[in-house]
Formats: C-alpha cells, structure tokens, sequence
C-alpha cells in the first residue's frame, strides 16, 4: 500500500491522548484522560493529541501537519499508546518534502 497524504492525515487524526504544558516544567505531557492532567497543567492547554499536531495556517480551515509536535510525541517514547503508525513515521523521516497542508475542520473529543 502506498501511503499518501490522505494516509498520513488519517493516521494523524486517530492518534489517542490528550496534550497538556505543564507550566511548572515548561514541557508539554501526555496522558490519556482529561481528568488525569494535575493542577499544574491549565484546562485551556489541554488538546486531544490528533488536533495538537495540527497548527491553523493564516486561512481559517487550512491546517498544516507540524514534524516538530509529532516529533515531541515521539520522544515520550509512547508510540503504541498514542497510536503512532507507519504513516507518521514515514511522514517524520521525508523532512525532505513539506509539511502537509489540508483544509479540515477541528474535532472535539467525544
């Protein structure tokens, strides 16, 4: 199968979790429940992993697919957990094309 950019954004928006900064470490963390984020850790910083690898372009409904987040999340070294597949992986190591660009809408947890 050959993985395409509609691969790779399907394979971004089923990525599991919740993303928080941590305002006493300076450092964003993962877990897997809202409600399990500590007082450190604003309410309005917590953002379902599929959407925090995503950054809003200067259009309203432009997204692109940021390396660096899903490069972050990959150094927690939680791939299985937060579902990083093949496609993202690929995805990280093609530095040599640009970062995806897509029209999409967010999605809020269910």
């Amino acid at each position: 199968m050959a993985i395409t950019s509609t691969v790779i954004c399907a394979a971004a928006d089923q990525l599991q979790g919740f993303v928080g900064f941590n305002s006493k470490t300076g450092k964003h963390i993962v877990r897997f429940s809202e409600d399990s984020f500590g007082l450190d850790v604003i309410e309005s910083s917590i953002t379902p992993t599929s959407e925090f690898v995503w950054e809003s372009t200067a259009s309203s409904a432009l997204m692109t697919l940021k390396r660096d987040r899903l490069q972050l999340l990959c150094k927690l070294r939680i791939d299985e957990r937060l579902h990083i597949g093949e496609p993202l992986q690929v995805y990280l190591r093609r530095e040599d094309l640009p970062e995806i660009c897509a029209e999409r809408h967010l999605r809020t947890p269910t």
